[in-house]
């Protein structure tokens, strides 16, 4: 693993890992990623897909093997992957704290 500390996640891809906390195929990770962001986010098949490969070529997750005869592929996030999302969520946590400092006076 190398360092992720400076990496920024697009939020699609913060919705993608963080659906796959547990495993899903495809289709589950739009509808874990919609019902995350309140339908706020939707990911296209094809945004999906592209993304599912970076992020496999990345070692952030990984494809689980099923039965042959499933053409249905899941997903899980790697150790790798959960450092990233941490990691992401520090950062993002502390845009939240520093804009309510300045904007609210908190």
């Amino acid at each position: 693993m190398g360092d992720n500390t400076n990496i920024v996640l697009t939020e699609a891809v913060y919705y993608i890992l963080l659906s796959l906390t547990t495993p899903l195929h495809g289709y589950g990770i739009m509808q874990r990623t919609s019902e995350l962001s309140r339908g706020r986010l939707v990911i296209s098949a094809g945004t999906l897909y592209g993304a599912i490969n970076t992020l496999l070529e990345r070692g952030w997750i990984k494809q689980l093997f099923t039965a042959e005869d499933s053409r249905r592929k899941e997903y899980l996030i790697t150790e790798d992957g959960k450092a990233v999302l941490r990691a992401e969520l520090e950062r993002l946590c502390e845009l939240v704290v520093n804009g309510n400092k300045i904007l609210n006076n908190k």
